[in-house]
């Protein structure tokens, strides 16, 4: 089933069109509570509303928590929901040959055991990583630029036992601090299968983030135009832009699996969707 024109989905007395595009974001909201979303958001939730129970267990009995990241276009004032979500388990590959490390200002490392970690990753404090802890740390690592990661004194890093049982305090009071800076993210469309025919709904790609202040550079580039991704991809990772390693990050083989576009955040016209709309797009084309 073909589904066409603009649909609003309502929550509260608020109204949400459905965006698609990439943008520069403030953050306005983390986790927050009923009273948070009726002042904050602009949102009266439903009695029987289960947008504020974030903690969870999973099947095997382990600990999990859903953070919502409620974000702002600086642009034109609409808000985003970007979803993360975090498991008491630590991070491995499917084989499990390697582990995933983090340090203390949020950045990764894969190795199958300490003795095999960089050299200059290990001259910081470091641990395992949980699962879904390197996407968030992502996000915090753009959203809390402010911070001047090359000092020795600079620290970014989960108190887990807080934070998987629901304390979020630390990074709720960080919201408008002196840390804090815009930061560019990806607005997409996931699309369900029903009986009925696919169904859309509005999401962030929660994988990449890129600086705030770099979208001028972003729209200087046509970043649908498969030749540039091509030239992009051979250049060396040392000379990529924070935006370009982005751009990256989204076209590639564990990229986004959602429907973008490399464009300034516009209405979502489900035509331009070859999931939803059944219309073809080639391969030259400007959408993905």
């Amino acid at each position: 089933m073909a589904v066409g024109g603009n649909v609003r989905e309502s929550q509260g007395t608020v109204e949400f069109k459905k965006k698609v595009g990439y943008f520069e974001a403030e953050v306005i909201a983390i986790n927050p509570t009923i009273e948070e979303y009726k002042d904050l958001l602009g949102i009266e939730l439903k009695e029987d509303s289960k947008a504020t129970e974030y903690l969870g267990v999973g099947s095997d009995g382990t600990s999990k928590i859903r953070i919502d990241v409620w974000l702002q276009d600086v642009k034109g004032g609409d808000k985003f929901k970007a979803v993360f979500w975090l498991e008491d388990t630590k991070k491995q590959n499917k084989d499990k040959t390697k582990k995933q490390y983090i340090n203390n200002i949020g950045i990764t490392s894969w190795a199958a055991d300490e003795e095999n970690l960089p050299t200059w990753f290990v001259k910081r404090d470091y641990r395992v990583a949980y699962t879904g802890e390197a996407e968030l740390m992502e996000f915090f690592r753009n959203w809390l630029a402010g911070i001047d990661f090359m000092a020795d004194s600079a620290e970014l890093m989960l108190e887990w036992r807080k934070v998987i049982a629901g304390n979020l305090k630390e990074w709720k009071d960080e919201i408008g601090g002196k840390y804090t800076k815009t930061v560019g993210v990806l607005a997409t469309i996931k699309t369900v299968e029903k009986e009925d025919g696919p169904v859309s709904y509005q999401s962030i790609y929660s994988k990449a983030f890129f600086p705030g202040f770099a979208i001028k550079q972003m729209r200087q580039v046509d970043f649908n135009n498969q030749d540039i991704i091509r030239q992009l991809k051979f250049k060396p990772n040392k000379e990529l832009k924070p935006y370009e390693r982005f751009v990256l990050n989204v076209v590639g083989e564990y990229g986004c699996k959602e429907y973008y576009t490399f464009k300034d955040l516009h209405d979502y016209d489900p035509a331009s969707n070859l999931v939803e709309s059944n219309a073809f797009i080639s391969d030259d084309g400007g959408d993905f």
